[in-house]
């Protein structure tokens, strides 16, 4: 299949990814920087997360809150979002607004200005959403687990970073990570929708020439990935976190999987994960919840990351069945690698899988950021390769898979339970 998008880079080493949607009279503009936490230094941890902020405090023509006015204004949506592996800065607006509103987003990522006064105020904003993650059980346990299985590699330390580290940065320190790391060479500009290339082209060019002057930031430390869920010596994880106000028990049980330069076995752990926990005729939700009735709910994810991802499985449940439901889960991850999965299994795995792949790719937004994810972290003619992995899968490459990655013997376990 051809990649329907074009792919235009631009002397400046920008990225321009376009797609034209004739019959639809909307446009999304989506911004990819490789500049996410996996990027900082470890005394700046949680500067990506900040900055992303920080960069809608405005520029020397923009004032604080006028970006926000100018696309509300028109009925446009905006947004940003931060990971370990990138940041990006989405709108969607008008066809006929794309002139209006591209100026705005262009002059707010390459000229954020970082004012002191703002970056003191936004700073709080920045540690109260903190304080409510960690009120947050579900992601308090999630970031445990993380940093469990990844140590010292930056995936094991939280996106949004320490109050006592925030408190330490400066608007400088800001500055020097921004003209570090949003450059032209680390940076994708996806527009899909109701406009033509050479249109986005010409609006590209003219308003993403004029980047800071790059300056390094401090050196990051180590990004080798974590290899001892990898090896063949066991090495089980284990935890367990008491909470207070915790009503429902968890348990959340995690392996180390391909990052996205091993796109093809990442897609197998996602049938894996599908055929275990993934809708009612499941394995795991079949028997633990269903006939067993141990847990309220289970559910499985496997995310593609840059260097690593984590195949993970969470129940929630009364702590009183925490050990008989990890002993379940162990016994049924190890008869993966010894017994293959049934065709009818496979076949609904299969399934369930191109479909959200296609249900994924039916508006410009989802286009967007589709192209813009696999462009980042490795070209965005990738991003349609998943399906022909899915279909291309059988039984016995699936019990290979599970054998090299989802040993019992090399899980990371938390158990969540109240005080």
């Amino acid at each position: 299949m051809a990649f329907p998008a074009s792919v235009v880079r631009l002397d400046n080493g920008l990225t321009v990814i376009h797609q034209e949607i004739t019959t639809t009279p909307v446009v999304v503009v989506d911004v990819w920087i490789k500049a996410g936490a996996r990027y900082e230094p470890t005394d700046w941890t949680g500067m990506a997360h900040f900055l992303e902020h920080m960069v809608f405090k405005g520029t020397e023509h923009i004032l604080p809150g006028m970006f926000d006015a100018a696309i509300e204004s028109r009925g446009g949506l905006t947004n940003a979002a931060t990971s370990h592996d990138y940041a990006h800065f989405y709108m969607t607006v008008a066809a006929d607004d794309l002139d209006h509103a591209l100026p705005y987003l262009a002059d707010l990522l390459l000229h954020a200005a970082i004012p002191a006064d703002e970056f003191v105020r936004e700073r709080q904003v920045v540690i109260e959403e903190i304080h409510q993650a960690w009120d947050d059980p579900d992601w308090l346990g999630f970031q445990t687990l993380s940093e469990m299985i990844y140590g010292d590699h930056p995936y094991g330390r939280s996106v949004l970073g320490t109050p006592e580290i925030l408190q330490e940065l400066s608007p400088e320190d800001m500055r020097q990570f921004h003209r570090a790391y949003y450059q032209p060479g680390d940076m994708q500009v996806v527009v899909t929708g109701g406009v033509s290339l050479n249109r986005v082209l010409e609006l590209v060019q003219t308003k993403f020439r004029t980047f800071a002057r790059w300056a390094p930031c401090p050196e990051v430390g180590s990004a080798d990935p974590p290899h001892h869920l990898l090896t063949k010596t066991p090495a089980l994880l284990h935890q367990t976190l008491a909470l207070p106000r915790l009503e429902h028990g968890r348990l959340v049980m995690a392996w180390l999987g391909p990052g996205i330069g091993d796109l093809e076995k990442a897609t197998g752990l996602d049938i894996l994960a599908t055929v275990l926990a993934e809708g009612r005729m499941s394995r795991l939700v079949r028997e633990l919840q269903e006939e067993r009735q141990w847990v309220d709910e289970i559910a499985s994810s496997f995310s593609v990351q840059q260097d690593c991802s984590l195949f993970v499985l969470s129940s929630w449940l009364a702590p009183r069945h925490i050990q008989d439901v990890e002993k379940v889960i162990c016994d049924r991850i190890a008869a993966l690698a010894t017994t293959p999965v049934t065709a009818v299994e496979l076949e609904r795995a299969q399934r369930v899988l191109c479909n959200d792949y296609a249900f994924a790719m039916e508006t410009p937004g989802q286009l967007a950021g589709l192209y813009g994810y696999y462009g980042t972290l490795a070209t965005p003619e990738l991003s349609l390769a998943y399906p022909s992995y899915v279909e291309s899968y059988t039984a016995p490459q699936l019990m290979a898979l599970a054998e090299q990655y989802l040993s019992p013997h090399r899980c990371g376990t938390l158990a969540l339970t109240p005080t």
